[in-house]
């Protein structure tokens, strides 16, 4: 369709200013200092009109606590902290995410949530969680990050890796709209200059797809709309799936 890619320039054309700085090597730098203020701030958004939804998915992490009775949960992409409210008292928890520029929010959140006890925050991307032993993990949290990663794949392998068996991967992301929609026409439109302004995030990935293909034992997965009435982000899928 020639109708895309023409959209798609316009689009490119707005945004002009970002393509210079990235071309002149200024705009990756300066994204990775400005983004985690930008998601501070759409993180609160985001846990006020989907707080319920947040809340029910986190509810049965107890659930996978060791023998010992201890929650030992890892979470990738940890951000600024987003999460940290839904999180069960006592769990000892590992925070990996690839920008470091993120590290004062995530102090401010940690001050916030005193119920939890924080045991490392790890500068790593999700595809290699080496740091990490394996099998020493009860549950993996990742958010709103797959949609970012070089390789969801690699993310899940390594998900697997440091799980213990009957661990469980919990997940919420946004994904590609149905390929017959209007959204999904939008999202091809904007992803281009989207991926630029969200430090790499995609419209359009089938990330349900990877979790299907993962080597879990069992996956439960909803299909549901992300809190903003219209977004290219409206399509999520949210769940967990166990080792």
């Amino acid at each position: 369709m020639v109708l895309i890619p023409l959209l798609q320039r316009c689009v490119q054309l707005l945004a002009l200013p970002v393509y210079l700085l990235a071309y002149l090597g200024l705009w990756d730098p300066f994204c990775k200092k400005v983004f985690p203020y930008a998601m501070a701030r759409i993180a609160n958004i985001y846990n006020l009109k989907f707080f319920e939804k947040k809340q029910e998915l986190f509810s049965s992490l107890r659930e996978f606590s060791g023998p010992s009775g201890e929650l030992n949960l890892l979470e990738i992409g940890t951000g600024s902290g987003a999460n940290f409210q839904f999180f069960p008292p006592g769990c000892r928890l590992t925070c990996t995410d690839p920008n470091p520029n993120f590290e004062k929010f995530l102090l401010k959140s940690m001050a916030q949530n005193p119920h939890l006890q924080y045991e490392h925050f790890v500068v790593a991307s999700g595809e290699n969680l080496h740091s990490v032993a394996d099998g020493s993990m009860d549950a993996v949290v990742c958010t709103l990050v797959l949609c970012s990663v070089s390789s969801i794949e690699r993310v899940l392998s390594e998900v697997l890796r440091v799980l213990r068996p009957g661990g469980a991967f919990y997940f919420l992301e946004h994904v590609a709209d149905d390929p017959s929609s209007w959204g999904y026409f939008w999202q091809q439109i904007c992803e281009p200059t989207w991926r630029y302004l969200g430090d790499g995030c995609c419209l359009t990935r089938e990330t349900w797809k990877d979790l299907e293909k993962a080597k879990f034992s069992q996956l439960e997965l909803c299909h549901i709309n992300g809190p903003m009435k219209w977004s290219p982000v409206l399509p999520h899928i949210i769940g967990y799936a166990v080792k």
